[in-house]
């Protein structure tokens, strides 16, 4: 005998549990709803859904359209301000393959800290002579192919500058060398580990080690002043010391120096923890950024004759470009009456978690009031949270969540561990997606491991075909 009842409109039933709210998550209208909650089923053209059905959860999104729009943002926040400017990708921020040939076409030079990424660049075309080469490490090998093939090295200790006079003696090639200079611009802690101090005069004394060498073609110096760095005036009193440095050098030397390097560190619109406000509010846009460097060069070093500008930008770059998809895999309830979520991705994925907070986005409106939720990962470890202070109201099983901007330093300093690490797709300005890089599997992960004969623990069936 039927009941009558439509099991499909039953709500779930949930046991009622209380939490001390400590905001003012109520409003004269009533407790706090979905209304204004952040959500999304698109990234540019391409449907979420469809992404996932085709390419898995979790699953990394990049932006063809952002990465171009951005460059080109910050190319011209600079050239319309300075008369010869060059522009170098950091690779490290992020060595996609489709990721730097993007920012390749768009007219940027090589900015590698490795002999791991100079191959990466040489390999995807990129001449010796484009690339800049930074780095507390350089191998020998690395160094005789960036001395050969004319790459700009940028000298990082005193041992260094040993180091590549003998190889250049050898290769009966002179070495171009840059300086890199470490300073005080008001900015704690300092970063004063790369480089020569400019303040106690090292790098004075590095620069006149160089200009007397005959191994060398002293070119330029460098500097990188921190990460992430939301005071324009820090990078005024940079350019203000090197370009009085620059002089100097060119004063009690030989050589005529052809460029000074910037660096990078300029912020993108990620909200850093411990800082109140929203990244709108907090992170300056890039001309006041150009408007400070450039105004200051030319003030210090006139307006004729001026030299080359380098930057070596990544955040700022990619890392709105870059988007995670994910989803609900778990759900609990804490000992506190918070909502807990378990995700299918974590801080295996997402390296920058300790420094950021992500803006989380659900695909498409979920019903229901909120309430304080905290969002875990899939991995065997209490680390393992990728927000723990959040409104999120009832999830399902399967709901994918979308976390922003995630595009700089997660694809290169991810963890294989515990679980395999996702596709990587990119939409095309045309709205098509592509993959970039495919899903792990146990193939991928153990192609470079050995297991010794006596350590096989099924020996391998001899005469027998194998099943179909």
């Amino acid at each position: 005998m039927s009941s009558g009842i439509d099991k499909k409109n039953v709500a779930e039933y949930r046991k009622p549990s209380m939490v001390k709210l400590g905001g003012p998550l109520y409003a004269k209208h009533g407790a706090a709803t979905t209304n204004n909650l952040p959500f999304r089923t698109h990234i540019d053209t391409a449907l979420i859904d469809d992404m996932v059905k085709t390419f898995g959860s979790p699953l990394f999104v990049f932006s063809e359209k952002t990465l171009r729009d951005t460059y080109r943002a910050y190319s011209q926040a600079f050239k319309n301000r300075y008369p010869n400017v060059l522009f170098g990708w950091s690779y490290k921020t992020n060595y996609l393959k489709a990721v730097c040939a993007i920012f390749h076409q768009e007219g940027a030079i090589a900015e590698v800290v490795s002999e791991f990424e100079y191959e990466k660049a040489r390999a995807l075309g990129i001449a010796g002579k484009d690339i800049i080469y930074n780095g507390p490490f350089k191998s020998k090998e690395s160094l005789m192919r960036a001395i050969r093939e004319g790459a700009r090295i940028h000298l990082d200790c005193i041992d260094e500058i040993a180091q590549i006079e003998k190889l250049s003696q050898e290769l009966g090639v002179k070495a171009r060398l840059g300086l890199r200079v470490n300073m005080n611009t008001g900015i704690y802690p300092q970063w004063s580990r790369f480089g020569f101090n400019l303040e106690s005069g090292q790098a004075l004394d590095a620069a006149m080690r160089v200009a007397k060498s005959p191994a060398f073609t002293f070119e330029g110096i460098h500097c990188h002043i921190g990460t992430f760095m939301l005071s324009s005036q820090a990078y005024g009193v940079a350019a203000e010391k090197m370009a009085n440095l620059f002089l100097e050098i060119q004063k009690k030397t030989a050589c005529r120096l052809q460029y000074i390097d910037m660096g990078g560190g300029f912020p993108s619109k990620s909200h850093l923890k411990g800082v109140y406000d929203a990244p709108e509010v907090s992170v300056p846009p890039i001309t006041e950024f150009a408007e400070v460097i450039t105004s200051t060069l030319k003030s210090v070093l006139g307006e004729q004759n001026l030299p080359i500008l380098i930057l070596e930008s990544g955040r700022h770059l990619v890392d709105e470009a870059g988007y995670l998809i994910t989803s609900v895999v778990a759900r609990k309830l804490l000992p506190d009456a918070r909502r807990a979520y378990v995700l299918d991705a974590g801080v295996n994925l997402l390296y920058t978690s300790t420094w950021y907070r992500y803006k989380i986005e659900l695909n498409g409106k979920e019903k229901g009031f909120l309430e304080p939720a905290i969002l875990y990962g899939p991995l065997c470890m209490n680390i393992d949270v990728v927000d723990d202070s959040l409104m999120l109201p009832p999830l399902r099983i399967g709901k994918n969540l979308i976390l922003s901007p995630v595009g700089a330093y997660n694809v290169t300093q991810w963890m294989q561990f515990i679980q395999y690490r996702p596709e990587i797709v990119l939409i095309r300005e045309s709205g098509i997606v592509e993959s970039l890089r495919m899903r792990e599997n146990l193939s991928s992960i153990e192609d470079h491991e050995n297991l010794p004969d006596d350590l096989l623990l099924v020996p391998p069936l001899r005469g027998l075909k194998r099943a179909t």
